[in-house]
């Protein structure tokens, strides 16, 4: 059973009597607990009709990179196979994602799309509302609580919205039915791209950017529900030490569901089946603190800019932007990991050769950018910027919502101090009295070493 809420009707168009239900899958790349694809076959069922699943490749996604995309595609390899298990025929093309879906939905009597946050993505679904002659019907499936349904306004902080999404977890965290598609083409001539040589299709995406991929993580399904289940036996019981950089105890879910790869309400019933004291720690995060970001990204336009801020930090950020600093660093010595801080620069070279950063000094990693920087407008600019270029979730509403909480985002005001006003302090003396950073140094020094050979 699909929650009623994750289902919304976009127009009110009448129903056609096209070739096929179209299926615009852009934020949910994935066959496995996916809200939208099930939808899709239950409305394909109903009026008969053979189901088309559509993924549109862009190179103007907003800093995309060949890091990026090679994941991404790594994925759709996943969906493709999946997709042709069940007898449903799927279309990729390289073309402007809207424009793709307008052309299929001439020939569609109905069209479903998945639901992702960002503005390029509103501005996307708008485009099809704007030349659509069928019904459109969005179905949400990234989130566990639908973002309007979790809350109708900004939210001020994980206290605020955690009363809001407990009072309402028990709707929504029910396990999905999987549908079987009754009717299949007997015949479709649409065009799709071949995902048998990614680096081909890379090539033709034409992506100038020097960032390559990483050895580390490989999307789709398969490997994120392989390394949730490394996690849940292995790790999830160490969760609330995640913190502590010389460890590993994350379940590194974010790049897969960043890409969609793979569902939170599946991550959270799988946590939930266990008896594991990290349990609630995880289900903060997954649940909280990343349905708070996604409030954060719907509800504030100026996400990606550092009026998004609440006021109190905002205004003590101005205060003191003239404050003299220590040190000031270009972003080309940020980016090459040139700081006269070796914690700092094992954290940014972990995210260059990795992909991803441990969370603890993404945090850290943040904070020094603003002290180091002629200003906070242009420190955030660089966090995002370095941020969206080698993260894997970068580019999110988690990644957007942690650059802005090192600059005073989700958070409360603290005693005042030169440079960050009342927001938020931390120093590599904190690193060193709480963790064993000799630890962590060496094995981002071994992650280079092996990255680079």
């Amino acid at each position: 059973m699909i929650p009623i809420p994750c289902i919304k009707k976009l127009n009110q168009n009448p129903l056609k009597d096209g070739d096929y239900v179209l299926y615009w899958m852009q934020a949910s790349p994935r066959v496995h607990t996916n809200h939208a694809l099930e939808y899709s076959i239950k409305k394909a069922n109903q009026i008969k009709k053979p189901l088309l699943v559509f993924f549109g490749i862009t190179n103007q996604f907003p800093e995309a990179n060949n890091r990026h995309y090679t994941f991404l595609l790594q994925g759709l390899q996943d969906v493709q196979n999946a997709l042709e298990k069940q007898g449903i025929n799927m279309a990729i093309q390289m073309v402007s994602p809207p424009e793709g879906a307008l052309e299929l939905a001439e020939n569609a009597s109905m069209v479903v799309v998945d639901r992702g946050y960002l503005s390029i993505q509103r501005e996307w679904i708008q485009k099809v509302i704007d030349g659509l002659q069928c019904p459109l019907i969005q179905v949400e499936t990234n989130v566990v609580i639908p973002v309007e349904t979790a809350s109708s306004k900004e939210e001020y902080s994980a206290a605020t919205i955690r009363r809001k999404i407990n009072k309402k977890l028990d709707e929504f965290l029910i396990p999905l039915k999987r549908e079987k598609l009754s009717t299949r083409f007997s015949d479709l001539d649409v065009d799709s791209l071949s995902l048998d040589d990614v680096d081909s299709i890379i090539s033709r995406l034409g992506s100038k950017s020097k960032v390559v991929p990483v050895a580390k993580y490989e999307g789709g399904t398969g490997n994120a529900i392989k390394l949730l289940d490394t996690f849940i036996k292995h790790k999830l019981d160490k969760f609330p030490d995640r913190n502590d950089p010389s460890t590993d105890y994350l379940s590194h879910m974010s790049p897969y569901l960043h890409f969609g790869q793979i569902s939170s309400l599946h991550i959270a019933l799988e946590v939930l089946k266990t008896k594991s004291p990290g349990k609630s720690a995880y289900l903060e995060e997954l649940i909280i603190r990343r349905e708070l970001a996604v409030n954060f990204v719907y509800h504030n336009h100026e996400y990606d800019k550092l009026k998004c801020l609440p006021d109190w930090a905002y205004n003590t950020l101005m205060e003191h932007r003239k404050d003299k600093r220590e040190y000031i660093y270009s972003f080309e010595e940020f980016e090459n990991a040139e700081t006269h801080d070796p914690y700092w620069n094992a954290a940014q070279l972990e995210m260059v050769h990795s992909g991803k950063m441990q969370g603890y000094m993404r945090m850290y990693w943040g904070k020094k950018i603003l002290e180091w920087t002629q200003n906070p407008e242009e420190a955030h600019q660089i966090a995002l910027k370095l941020n969206n270029r080698y993260e894997l979730d970068g580019r999110d509403p988690n990644g957007y919502a942690g650059v802005a909480w090192c600059f005073g985002k989700h958070d409360r005001a603290w005693k005042e101090r030169e440079i960050f006003g009342k927001v938020r302090y931390m120093n590599d003396q904190g690193l060193r009295r709480k963790f064993k950073m000799d630890s962590y140094l060496d094995a981002v020094n071994n992650l280079v070493d092996s990255s680079v050979s």
